[in-house]
């Protein structure tokens, strides 16, 4: 289980570790989007820097709507676990944003007035 944060708008936010093609780990803070149909999104000069495989391009709904993104294999560590997921990048993504489909393997309890939020 991983702890999170709210910042001063109620965001949820979380930290991980982008792993890049050479081994190095990399921490990042990234928003949980609940709207995100993806594992993870991030701006496309962050992925070459990461030196992931490119496997294509993908339609994807983001909040200004559908856009063709392309499309990556790269590698995260979450809890202390490391996951190959297929990740989409493109210009013009502020946030690294995590999505939904990680709610379908980890339980996220989202406590505001206690200030708790945890993934895992």
């Amino acid at each position: 289980m991983i702890q999170g944060w709210f910042d001063d708008v109620g965001l949820l936010h979380f930290e991980i570790d982008l792993i890049a093609a050479n081994g190095l780990s990399l921490p990042v803070d990234v928003l949980l989007d609940t709207g995100s149909t993806e594992w993870l999104v991030i701006n496309k000069q962050d992925i070459e820097s990461l030196g992931w495989s490119f496997a294509g391009r993908r339609n994807v709904q983001m909040i200004r709507g559908e856009t063709n993104l392309n499309l990556y294999i790269g590698k995260v560590r979450l809890d202390g676990q490391e996951f190959d997921i297929p990740v989409v990048a493109g210009m013009g993504v502020e946030d690294y944003l995590l999505g939904i489909p990680w709610l379908r393997t980890r339980r996220l309890v989202v406590d505001l007035p206690a200030s708790l939020l945890t993934l895992g």
